[in-house]
């Protein structure tokens, strides 16, 4: 509790002055002014978080948190529970969407092993942090104490630290879980005040059939818990999950060490959702990876008033469109950095 406190504590608005320094080399660099659109965004943003006029991005890492639900039993999702231990094996072994993209993007990948139902013993590759052996049934109940849901955000927090100490200059938030697009509904409805129906998509492909029972299990789970929408720890605690309360901590303490982190899809962003709820002040460390498919998304985005930087029609997670992202991002502060000045370039600005 008193590390995520700390690490709120230490969130700080970010200073205007380097926006304005930011745009004034902007300004001089040989194009139009705002030529470049987000790209020149995305520049400014990367100089004021890091306080650095010439801020680098040579280390990138993606964590990919990884957690079971017991809400999977619901038949909300057309895939079993078994498949999140087994693309848990697919991710160590390099043949999952997020590595090939992360292979492409120059990225680390740290897989961590937040609430998987499963023992893993000591597996090289793995990182284990398992707060809860899989959430409980939220039609049935809380998905876990108050006590579990701070320790998963704790967790978030502690990687962000470690690995600003170890130098990286820019994460990204992913995930894996079946059954997750669930409490991410849930906690998308709760949080914005939006109809469960209108935030509520087919996650892995499911039918309308089972879109219906998926939409009425997870309006049974606010019904029954009662999650307080002014207190994100109690909706987190409630109708959450292991692996979105380590998103949450792993945005908290990004921002609360200047460092920019990327936000994937849908349960990314329902942990994006939490972390702003708890401290408003994260939205100026975050960027909003893509548009997804699921219905909530666009909503909560809005909710935290972050716009998307891509619209692919992606819906896979694991962090695939937060490191593609990465891309753009990098893109704009290459042209920030290398792109010749009109004084260099002797080029005229009248």
């Amino acid at each position: 509790m008193d590390l995520l406190h700390s690490a709120l504590k230490k969130i700080k608005t970010i200073n205007e002055k380097w926006y304005v320094t930011a745009q004034a080399q902007l300004d001089n660099l040989t194009k139009p002014r705002g030529s470049l659109g987000r790209l020149e965004e995305f520049a400014k943003r990367l100089v004021a978080i890091s306080e650095n006029p010439v801020p680098e991005l040579d280390k990138k890492v993606v964590f990919i948190f990884v957690g079971d639900h017991g809400v999977v039993e619901e038949g909300v999702s057309a895939f079993p529970k078994e498949v999140t231990r087994q693309m848990v094996f697919n991710f160590l072994c390099g043949g999952a969407g997020i590595n090939v993209i992360a292979r492409h993007a120059g990225a680390e990948i740290v897989v961590v092993d937040i609430g998987v139902d499963y023992d893993f013993g000591n597996i090289n590759g793995l990182v284990s942090k398992k707060v809860v052996m899989g959430t409980k049934n939220i039609r049935k109940g809380p998905a876990m104490t108050k006590d579990e849901a701070f320790k998963c955000i704790e967790v978030g927090i502690e990687f962000a630290n470690e690995y600003t100490e170890k130098g990286y200059k820019i994460f990204a938030a992913g995930d894996m879980g079946i059954a997750n697009t669930t409490p991410s509904s849930a906690i998308a409805a709760v949080l914005t005040g939006k109809p469960v129906s209108e935030v509520t998509g087919k996650g892995t492909g499911i039918g309308d059939e089972v879109l219906k029972n998926k939409i009425r299990a997870i309006e049974d789970a606010i019904s029954l818990n009662k999650p307080n929408p002014s207190d994100p720890l109690d909706v987190l605690t409630k109708v959450g999950g292991a692996e979105i309360g380590g998103i949450a901590g792993l945005i908290i303490g990004a921002a609360a060490n200047k460092v920019p982190v990327v936000i994937d899809g849908f349960i990314s962003t329902a942990g994006a959702l939490i972390a702003y709820c708890l401290n408003p002040e994260v939205k100026d460390y975050m960027f909003a990876a893509h548009n997804s498919m699921e219905i909530g998304h666009e909503v909560m985005l809005h909710k935290i008033g972050l716009k998307p930087i891509l619209d692919l029609e992606l819906r896979l997670g694991e962090g695939t469109g937060a490191t593609l992202a990465m891309l753009i991002i990098e893109a704009g502060l290459k042209i920030y950095k290398e792109m010749a000045t009109f004084e260099e370039a002797k080029v005229s600005k009248q």
